[in-house]
């Protein structure tokens, strides 16, 4: 197995050689082994074991055998001791998940701060057919039938074309000592079911399944580079523009398609979205329409899909004084400055009487019933109607900032100033505003 390794490591992985490694080691088989092996091949590397506190005695026993591989290696080890119930509690998830949760963010944060290069787990061929099953019995697209990547931003599986057999044998062979996890022959979770109840009758049906399936994952990761081709080709076209806010992409293009929802799908699966019949539903949708997940929203307007954050942000007032010259807003920044005359046309830029205004002003979002009287017209006009005319979609109606005087509309900011402030021929004091 070693020779067989550092073969796979020097055809696929051979940044592993110069780079500075840490291996998250709970204890395990895998795990240890994983180590034995990079230790073998001379890899730079460090151990990282995370103690969840959930098996009491046996957790310790653990960290021990870590600590003590280590002293017997002359290997650099970190260890951090979690309350991983109270987090699992306090973020609703379950013990699983918040384990993952803490284990990956502590792996990444050792990494930045100690400027390792790659993190290595131990995941094998046997666990990527547990992913796997796990995928399709829940329901998932082809990205849940492509198996666990072997390289995945700092995250590193050497250990994937191997089998657990394998590496059991290792260890017996190498006389390896290594800890067992009572939690794992537990089959009230769907892993440890499908470990010991399905995967076993699944061998004895075909005892090359490890084989067999990774054919299939070749076959299914060649379909997901089609696919994705594909999707990138039809995004090319549809993307009309992108911006911190949002994206807008053209309905047009993804109703030419032959099935659009497939597309729609690909497009917006990694934004959390889950009713698709209802995003496909938004392509003949009246404007205005949305859809939700979790973190982001898709509207309709008009012939457009616009994608975006969902912003939590509060749209508390801004207050600025006389003597203020430049405010920071979540929008830009605003410069206040005297000027002699007017001059240049700029929708980013106004000229008002200062002597009309009141101190302080305040920049607030709109609100229903809002009224001003637009530069350059006669009489007032509700903003919801001065909106609706200028064909703001929703997204730029949320973003749009009003810069007010007491109750009255100075400027609907970085659009149109209102008539009540305007510079006359009686004006004395010109105030420009600037929004950069």
């Amino acid at each position: 197995m070693l020779k067989q390794l550092k073969t796979h490591i020097t055809n696929q992985l051979d940044f592993l050689n110069e780079g500075k490694l840490l291996i998250a080691i709970s204890g395990g088989i895998d795990s240890v082994v994983l180590t034995h092996l990079c230790h073998e091949l001379n890899l730079k590397m460090s151990l990282a074991h995370c103690n969840f506190n959930l098996r009491a005695k046996e957790s310790d026993a653990d960290e021990d055998l870590v600590l003590e591989l280590a002293e017997d290696l002359d290997l650099e080890v970190f260890i951090e001791s979690f309350d991983t119930e109270n987090y699992a509690k306090e973020h609703k998830l379950s013990i699983q998940m918040a384990a993952r949760e803490l284990r990956y963010s502590w792996f990444l944060e050792l990494s930045e701060q100690l400027q390792f290069d790659y993190i290595l787990t131990a995941h094998h061929a046997d666990d990527n057919l547990e992913t796997f099953l796990i995928n399709f019995t829940r329901g998932t697209g082809l990205d849940g039938l492509t198996g666990i990547p072997e390289v995945n931003g700092k995250f590193v599986r050497p250990l994937l074309p191997f089998s657990s057999e394998e590496i059991s044998e290792f260890a017996k062979v190498n006389h390896i000592k290594w800890r067992d996890d009572s939690s794992n022959k537990s089959v009230k979770y769907l892993r440890n079911k499908l470990r010991h109840e399905v995967i076993p009758i699944l061998k004895e049906i075909n005892p090359s399944l490890l084989q067999s399936f990774q054919s299939t994952l070749n076959n299914l990761n060649d379909t997901a580079d089609i696919v994705e081709e594909s999707t990138n080709a039809v995004l090319k076209k549809a993307i009309e523009t992108m911006d911190n806010d949002h994206i807008s992409f053209k309905i047009s293009e993804f109703k030419k398609l032959n099935n659009p929802k497939a597309y729609l799908f690909e497009v917006f699966k990694d934004y959390g979205f889950t009713e698709w019949n209802d995003i496909l539903d938004l392509l003949d949708a009246e404007t205005g329409k949305q859809v939700f997940s979790q973190t982001h929203r898709l509207i309709k307007n008009r012939d457009h899909l616009l994608l975006s954050d969902i912003n939590e942000e509060l749209s508390e007032t801004i207050k600025i004084s006389e003597e203020e010259k430049q405010v920071e807003t979540p929008f830009g920044t605003l410069f206040f400055d005297e000027a002699d005359a007017l001059f240049g046309k700029r929708t980013n830029v106004i000229f008002v009487d200062k002597k009309e205004l009141k101190f302080p002003l305040a920049i607030r979002k709109y609100e229903e019933g809002d009224v001003f009287y637009p530069l350059g017209m006669s009489g007032k006009k509700k903003v919801s109607k001065y909106f609706k005319d200028e064909k703001l979609s929703l997204l730029d109606k949320e973003n749009t900032w009003l810069l007010c005087s007491g109750s009255d509309i100075v400027w609907v900011i970085n659009r149109r100033a209102d008539n009540r402030f305007r510079v006359t021929e009686n004006t004395k004091q010109i105030l420009k505003i600037e929004l950069k």
